[in-house]
């Protein structure tokens, strides 16, 4: 009766007190834990800000070519050459918003991180391969184009000092075969290293070097506008 009185007791006294439940869903934790490092697709995180989206489309935006862009535009005259710049504003707004849209299927589907992704994803079949095609030919033609640039450039500096150095009735010859050369090879190294474009700072430095074209242009504007004794053209 002794025992039974004990036992009895224990069960009473644990009947007294509700049980709780101290147990640990690891699985659950070590999920919320991945959340943290992956988006809902699996890549990892995304850690892009604001202020990392506007220098990518600074970047995109304005390039080298702006400082052509005011001879272009004087070429066109008063008239034409504001219309093309508000017209080709225009369809960098339209193409931007499109991109936008097509770069996620719904609030939830899978995000599109290539052009020729978003094709496969909106339009498929042989759109694809022709996206694929024209995307590779641009890149081989920007490529060609900004070797021949940089090139012309460079030999431009160095006929530059030339000319200061021996006066301008030197012909100061020069070839751009080897600064061709070492800018192609400049292009090899650079693409060889892994991620490259993962780099956080490269966005800054290119956003840097935008506004770096656009202040020289702008600044030889007003040079040769103050040069010219005040805004001509026609129309």
């Amino acid at each position: 009766m002794g025992v039974n009185g004990v036992v009895n007791g224990y069960h009473g006294q644990a009947g007294a007190f509700p049980p709780f439940d101290v147990s640990i869903d690891v699985g659950q934790n070590q999920t919320l834990g991945a959340s943290k490092c992956y988006d809902d697709d699996g890549r990892i995180k995304r850690t892009g800000s604001v202020w990392t989206a506007s220098a990518h489309i600074i970047t995109a935006v304005i390039g080298s070519g702006v400082l052509s862009l005011a001879w272009a535009i004087a070429q066109l005259g008063w008239i034409a050459g504001p219309a093309v710049m508000f017209l080709f504003s225009f369809v960098i707004y339209y193409t931007s918003a499109l991109l936008a849209d097509c770069y996620r299927s719904g609030v939830t589907g899978k995000r599109n991180y290539t052009y020729m992704d978003a094709v496969r994803a909106n339009l498929g079949g042989m759109k694809v391969k022709v996206c694929g095609f024209i995307q590779y030919l641009n890149l081989f033609g920007v490529a060609i184009g900004y070797t021949i640039a940089a090139s012309i450039s460079m030999m431009a500096i160095k006929r530059a000092n030339c000319f200061h150095d021996k006066g301008h009735k030197n012909p100061c010859h020069a070839s751009s075969n080897p600064y061709m050369i070492v800018f192609g090879v400049t292009e090899i190294v650079f693409s060889q290293i892994p991620d490259f474009d993962q780099i956080w700072w490269l966005s800054i430095l290119a956003a840097v070097m935008s506004f770096t074209y656009s202040s020289i242009g702008l600044s030889l504007g007003i040079v040769q506008a103050v040069a010219n004794g005040g805004f001509k053209g026609s129309l």
